[in-house]
């Protein structure tokens, strides 16, 4: 028992770790769909390379997803939309036009004799012939009512076409009718006044100035309403009653012979064949299947883990960058995972190339890339027609980490997205010419689901920022802002120590050009260049850059309180790192500039000072830590070597070629970068930059003649 807690201290951190693994295995398993895996790999249009295949069992042809898409079209082309029409509405309104009839014509008599001259030959009398004209109105509001009126302000879901048909329920009877059989009520208001009117004209011309007393538009009223309720219920169930299948496959039926090519007939019904298949195998051995698929995603974890322990040791190391390679993964096979069960979207739109952008943003193209691949296959366990969706999205991903190369700027983010959408568009046409024999056989909405996913790939690349706050990552774009010497911070560095500045801005151009030349993150180093000596601040005048010719603090100071307060400048370049909420991997730099070397200078003279004497070396050490990157290394030999270039008397490629090739020897001799990921390669690379930067610096000036006088 003492040896397993013993066990545990030990290794408590990789077993955290690897708990992370197993936690990501499972939420995987429990979305991955519980069905077996068909045997057979086929495409269309290929040969088949394997035996001669019959039918195992009865199975039913399913439709392809562009005869059900075409079938849902043409019923929601040829579907009626459902009116109510409301039979009672016309009584009130009847009533409501006789009292104001009554009113109206007893007001208007005296106007009537025409009327009743006209009448009299018929040997009716006034009652008469007002109960004529009123029973005709009355007629025409009734007959308008009955063919139903609709407002189309309220709502349209007809078109202009006359002929297009409705549904009208009246009392839960059905009956369809045409368009231009019922009236707008803008319609049927001018039906009822051309019908007036023209009689007036034919009978009486004083009863067109009548009619005009009345505002007919409120006795025509919509009676017929859109029933949005029933029409989405019955449009809803047509589409849900679509027959998924067309035809049987009996037990023992061939199917396809060897090297058989795959037309579209044949690569239907092996669709169909995986797909019950599939769906038995899923059903009968449900606790092997499951075992299979734990196996399968064990593996690719595993090597994932073996890759980062091998080739990326600083990621495996931190558990922020493992947890978010891990959620990124386990975020997009569950993504994938129900798109594919509620069958509502492609899986193409899913844009798989943010995965690669992502890692790409913190990390570098070459784990981006494992990533990806690691993703992709997971997905593809369970996707349809799993090749074309790994090769698609593989080659996607590709054009995405070669095109992306510069995160902070926006214009290459819409070139790599355009890029992508084009390599979706141009290998899908690809293999539909190869699976079809002609790139017109494409299914276009494929295509616009690869728009989709363009679209989502550049609203999602938002999300970098969001990481970035989430798990304390630098992205490229953060790093450019943060190297603006408009910052805050840097300002305040330019009017306090301006000679500092001035030394921050040199060394951060030495260091961003040799880390360039040996592969590492100039951004980075150049923004740790700008704030790694912003701890100087709190006592500039006691730093060299920031002295006048006739004045220097340390004269009336002994020599170990003089390297306290130069040493102090890293502990309190931290504090303030801290105090305006610098990124860790900067304050990182402001540490291990000076690595746990000696304030040589204050050193040398207190030992020429008292030779006899024993020194305490620690007086006079950094702090430290040593570097432990190659960013943070090539900053310290850029620090020491640009601060050394400006005590040279003579500037010569002799004199800079002895000053670097001494700092940085003896920056080797003291171990300074046993921490670095850095080769003896790598720091001759960067002794050549700096020997060939400095000399640019110090070269020298032509001497203008004087102007004679």
């Amino acid at each position: 028992m003492k040896k397993f807690f013993r066990f545990i201290q030990l290794y408590y951190r990789g077993i955290f770790r690897g708990l992370y693994f197993v936690m990501a295995i499972a939420v995987i398993m429990v979305f991955l769909p519980r069905e077996g895996k068909f045997k057979y790999e086929f495409q269309k249009g290929k040969p088949w390379m394997h035996e001669d295949l019959s039918a195992p069992f009865d199975f039913p042809i399913y439709k392809t997803d562009a005869e059900l898409f075409e079938e849902k079209n043409a019923i929601l082309r040829n579907f009626n939309p459902f009116f109510k029409l409301d039979t009672t509405s016309q009584y009130p309104v009847l009533a409501q036009f006789r009292a104001d009839f009554k009113t109206e014509w007893a007001a208007f008599q005296p106007r009537l004799r025409s009327i009743q001259q006209l009448y009299k030959k018929e040997n009716l009398n006034a009652n008469e012939v007002r109960r004529r004209y009123i029973s005709y109105a009355e007629a025409l509001i009734s007959f308008v009512y009955e063919k139903g009126i609709y407002d189309p302000a309220d709502y349209n879901p007809v078109s202009g076409d006359p002929n297009q048909e409705i549904s009208i329920l009246v009392d839960n009877l059905k009956y369809d009718t045409e368009i231009g059989e019922i009236f707008s009520q803008r319609k049927a208001l001018e039906y009822v006044l051309e019908r007036l009117n023209k009689k007036a004209v034919s009978d009486a011309p004083e009863m067109m100035a009548f009619w005009q007393m009345f505002d007919f538009q409120k006795y025509i009223q919509p009676n017929l309403l859109f029933d949005e309720r029933t029409t989405e219920r019955i449009k809803s169930d047509l589409v849900s009653n679509i027959s998924l299948t067309k035809g049987m496959v009996q037990a023992g039926d061939r199917i396809i012979s060897n090297y058989e090519v795959v037309n579209s007939e044949s690569f239907r019904i092996l669709e169909s064949l995986r797909k019950e298949y599939e769906s038995k195998l899923g059903a009968t051995d449900t606790q092997l299947v499951f075992l299979g698929q734990a196996l399968l995603v064990g593996i690719l974890f595993l090597v994932l883990y073996l890759f980062l322990l091998n080739f990326r040791p600083e990621v495996i190391l931190d558990d922020r960058k493992t947890l978010f390679i891990l959620l990124l993964i386990t975020f997009m096979v569950v993504v994938s995972s129900l798109v594919l069960r509620n069958n509502l979207v492609s899986i193409y739109v899913i844009p798989f190339a943010i995965i690669p952008i992502f890692v790409r943003a913190f990390y570098d193209s070459r784990l981006a890339l494992f990533i990806l691949l690691v993703t992709i296959f997971l997905v593809g366990f369970f996707v349809p027609n799993s090749f074309e969706f790994v090769f698609l999205n593989f080659i996607a991903g590709i054009v995405a980490i070669i095109s992306l190369t510069n995160l902070y700027r926006r214009g290459k983010l819409f070139l790599s997205v355009s890029l992508v959408l084009l390599s979706y568009w141009v290998v899908y046409i690809g293999i539909v010419t190869i699976q079809e024999g002609t790139p017109l056989a494409l299914n276009w909405l494929t295509l616009v689901w690869f728009v989709g996913n363009a679209l989502l790939l550049l609203a999602s690349y938002q999300l970098v920022f969001v990481f970035e706050k989430m798990f304390g990552f630098l992205s490229d774009a953060t790093l450019m802002e943060l190297s603006d010497t408009n910052q805050d911070l840097l300002r305040k560095l330019a009017e306090v120590a301006p000679g500092t500045f001035q030394h921050s801005l040199q060394v951060a151009n030495l260091a961003e050009a040799a880390v360039y030349k040996i592969g590492g993150n100039p951004l980075l180093v150049r923004a740790g260049a700008l704030y790694h000596d912003i701890g100087k601040m709190t006592n500039p005048f006691y730093f060299i850059e920031n002295q006048s010719p006739d004045f220097n603090p340390h004269q009336n100071l002994d020599f170990e309180e003089s390297a306290s307060i130069i040493i102090k400048h890293v502990t309190e370049g931290v504090q303030l790192g801290r105090k305006y909420r610098l990124p860790q991997q900067l304050i990182d730099f402001i540490r291990t500039h000076h690595g746990t070397t000696k304030v040589k200078y204050f050193y040398r003279l207190y030992k020429d000072k008292f030779p006899e004497v024993a020194i305490d070396a620690e007086k006079f050490t950094y702090p430290g830590p040593r570097p432990f990157s190659r960013e943070t290394a090539v900053l310290m030999m850029a620090d020491s070597v640009e601060a050394a270039s400006r005590s040279l008397k003579k500037v010569s490629y002799q004199s800079i070629d002895d000053l670097v090739e001494g700092i940085i020897n003896h920056q080797q001799i003291e171990e300074q970068f046993n921490d670095a990921d850095i080769t003896f390669k790598d720091i001759t690379t960067i002794k050549t930059v700096f020997k060939k930067k400095l000399l640019n610096i110090y070269h020298a000036r032509i001497e203008y003649p004087e102007e004679k006088k």
